[in-house]
């Protein structure tokens, strides 16, 4: 497994944590979604929301993996190069997107512990980072939220733009991501 990106793709471990992550972002939208399925106070809502918690903190600690990966070398060169504002614009995404894989499951776990109870992370029990507090957890919980939703966007606009960089643009940005294929064109 090549631990540094080459100069036409990503690393292997970049890749496979890349959509590893985008599977468990996918997971975690999908528990908070399905929730209101079930009726509070449920089993099953229960374990939906637990869920929700227990992947959000995995894609917190992966985040940081993701990061030292992305630390052992340059990014693979787009061929051709973008424009500047392409390059700015990709550089603003990339920093919301892990903004919100750090601040989100941060939130999540500052509201568990503001509510009083125990967060469980694949049945370890994590200390709380705050003091019971319900009206500071409904804030954090409102803020919780509005950055889910404003991260259906930011993910929502990573796939459009990585979809028109490779029909439209027709450049190598998505083939650097993609597994098992050559980034050149």
């Amino acid at each position: 497994m090549p631990w540094k990106n080459s100069d036409t793709r990503y690393s292997t471990m970049s890749i496979a944590l890349h959509w590893l992550m985008v599977v468990l972002l996918a997971v975690v939208y999908a528990c908070i979604e399905l929730r209101g399925q079930f009726p509070k106070g449920s089993g099953a809502r229960t374990l939906i929301v637990e869920m929700h918690f227990m992947f959000g903190l995995t894609v917190f600690v992966l985040v940081w993996l993701r990061l030292f990966a992305r630390s052992l070398g340059v990014a693979p060169k787009i061929v051709p190069a973008p424009p500047q504002w392409q390059r700015l614009l990709a550089t603003l995404m990339h920093f919301a997107l892990y903004a919100l894989m750090i601040g989100m499951p941060i939130a999540g776990w500052l509201i568990v512990s503001a509510e009083g109870h125990s967060v469980m992370f694949y049945g370890i029990e994590l200390p709380p980072l705050i003091a019971e507090n319900k009206a500071l957890a409904k804030q954090i919980e409102g803020w919780h939220v509005l950055f889910g939703k404003v991260g259906y966007w930011l993910i929502g606009l990573h796939a459009v733009a990585g979809i028109v960089h490779h029909y439209v643009i027709r450049d190598n940005t998505a083939l650097r991501m993609i597994p098992g294929k050559r980034a050149s064109l």
